[in-house]
């Protein structure tokens, strides 16, 4: 929790880079893209970083569960996934390797399936993953290479069996990433607006788009403005929020002003950044007071709270109160309250209370 405040992170992962998973040189290409986001956006003071080759290529279980949980504040995360099998042998994110994970926790993580609709049995991968691995959600990767093709469409028919097929087992939440191309992908197949026709087409479905379009937040807007089932994923917009803080607070106003505070979701993007600082920035953020008039909005505590856990959490029908009763004294619980009570006082005298 933080301050008192129920913490889902909806967009996290547990990928491997490792040169051992690499097939090419386009693999190397997107984790280099990762790793220089991270560098980019990584606040100066205090600073947060990563050892590329030991640290980052390759996420470390125990090394997740404790920056999160542990070191962080939330209390429960999503897990990502990007299938990419053309750029890893066993993908970058698969949903095997959720499994595993969400297995040492899982009343702290929630598995998300990935099945690339162009490949044969397509319909038949979303049914296992659901009814074998667990998957609580789906992420799609539109611009994901299969051989000579490219990308695909959300809108395209040969998907929507896979969406019945989530509908049929009761699965409803669709993770879209729509937002910053990485390399060597391109940014027109991350384009939003192939999402407003299956929104509409599946109104039992809900459409996450994770980055909230960027740069196409304009087209982003004008569709979930008429799009109820769409909601918006702030991971990657939110690592502005320390170097760019005006820009955040664009994306924070137009959202807040065409989708309104139920529909806009937390995430951090870890292990790309650690959670912490963004979390921290994002609790005590104030929109600035011309924005606030020229919108109509404004950032209060009772929004934020909905932010940072509330929406999501309606999303995937968990009852807050019932989640912090089941954790409150789990193996995480119980390890941040040592971490806590072995760190030192804070200027004001208050032990266990400390910058990152």
């Amino acid at each position: 929790m933080k301050n008192g405040t129920f913490v889902l992170d909806a967009h996290t992962g547990f990928w491997d880079a490792s040169p051992q998973n690499t097939k090419n040189r386009f693999g190397d290409a997107f984790i280099e893209t990762f790793y220089a986001f991270h560098k980019g956006f990584n606040p100066p003071d205090p600073k947060w970083t990563m050892d590329y080759d030991t640290v980052f290529r390759k996420v470390d279980p125990d090394w997740y569960f404790e920056e999160m949980f542990v070191k962080g504040e939330a209390d429960v995360a999503i897990l990502s996934t990007q299938v990419l099998m053309d750029f890893y042998h066993t993908g970058f994110v698969n949903p095997e390797r959720n499994a595993q994970l969400t297995a040492r926790a899982p009343a702290r993580l929630i598995p998300l399936g990935g099945v690339d609709p162009r490949t044969p049995h397509a319909v038949a991968e979303v049914e296992r993953q659901i009814t074998e691995l667990g998957m609580r959600g789906f992420k799609w990767y539109t611009a994901e290479w299969r051989g000579a093709s490219r990308g695909w469409k959300a809108n395209d028919p040969m998907v929507f069996p896979l969406y019945e097929k989530c509908i049929e087992r009761g699965v409803k939440n669709m993770h879209f990433h729509k937002g910053p191309a990485v390399e060597p992908l391109r940014l027109e197949n991350f384009d939003v607006r192939d999402l407003d026709e299956p929104a509409w087409l599946y109104p039992e479905l809900n459409f996450i788009v994770d980055h909230v379009g960027l740069p196409r937040l304009d087209d982003f807007c004008w569709m979930a403005a008429r799009c109820p089932n769409i909601y918006g994923s702030l991971a990657v917009a939110l690592a502005f929020i320390h170097n760019q803080p005006r820009f955040f607070a664009n994306v924070m106003a137009n959202l807040l002003f065409w989708i309104g505070p139920d529909r806009i979701i937390y995430g951090t993007d870890f292990p790309i950044w650690h959670p912490h600082w963004q979390l921290d920035d994002f609790m005590a953020m104030e929109l600035p007071d011309d924005l606030k008039e020229e919108y109509k909005v404004d950032l209060t505590s009772e929004i934020k709270q909905k932010i940072v856990g509330g929406n999501i959490a309606r999303l995937y029908g968990i009852d807050i109160e019932s989640k912090l009763k089941q954790i409150e004294d789990d193996e995480f619980a119980q390890r941040r309250k040592a971490y806590l009570a072995s760190q030192p006082a804070t200027e004001t005298g208050v032990a266990g209370t400390v910058s990152r």
